[in-house]
């Protein structure tokens, strides 16, 4: 076995690649509710940021039909290019190659659109050509059907690439809670993005610890009064 797929994630040895989070794109997906899909890829975006990991995004036939990428994944990181491509495959346009080369990590974590035909092509088609390690992120990514999906990820497993989920690969990344630093940003994408963990999170902050409640606005208790 090659020991380096042994190596936890860490925020030195990762990088991400975002692909095609575009609206025509999650039309076509039925492998996963798309607002969680949403969710979940927007959760990982943050994670990304909060942890410095060197990130690429790359769309297909924006313009032509594919449509916009989520604001919500841009607006994590207002800076970055979009590398715009022809080809379905994103290891097909030198631009996506060169931004992954200039990062110098090993260890490519993937989202994209869709698993059996984008992100299983971009993955093969990296690890035939180079020594990258691939890490598919199943729960952020979609195909168009379940059976799609995960036949895809069946296949791509097969041929080495590792499956993870978002929280995985955020709490990988974190790995000790006495990492201070990232502790806080961790948590509040936990209370956002994590469903029912999340909101137990909340619970404990404001119940148990006496947190106050995490909400921006003021709003004014009125005791109860029994109706006469």
């Amino acid at each position: 076995m090659n020991k380096s797929v042994l190596e936890l994630l860490t925020p030195e040895n990762s990088q991400i690649i975002f692909i095609d989070h575009q609206p025509q794109m999650a039309f076509g997906v039925q492998s996963i509710d798309r607002q969680v899909l949403k969710n979940n890829t927007v959760a990982l975006a943050k994670a990304a940021k909060v942890f410095d990991i060197p990130t690429t995004i790359t769309t297909v036939e924006t313009e032509s039909f594919s449509g916009q990428t989520y604001p919500e994944l841009l607006n994590v990181f207002p800076e970055a290019p979009l590398l715009e491509r022809t080809s379905m495959n994103s290891w097909d346009d030198q631009k996506v190659r060169d931004a992954l080369a200039n990062n110098n990590r090993k260890k490519i974590i993937v989202s994209g659109l869709w698993t059996e035909v984008c992100n299983l092509s971009f993955a093969l088609s990296a690890m035939h050509d180079t020594d990258y390690e691939i890490y598919m992120v199943a729960d952020a990514s979609g195909g168009t059907s379940k059976e799609a999906h995960d036949y895809a990820m069946q296949r791509m497993v097969q041929a080495g690439v590792i499956p993870v989920t978002w929280q995985q690969v955020l709490l990988e990344w974190q790995r000790d809670w006495a990492n201070r630093d990232t502790y806080d940003a961790v948590m509040d994408i936990v209370r956002e993005h994590s469903g029912a963990y999340g909101m137990g999170v909340d619970y404990a902050y404001t119940m148990v610890h006496k947190a106050p409640a995490r909400t921006t606005s003021q709003h004014k208790v009125l005791a109860p009064v029994a109706a006469k």
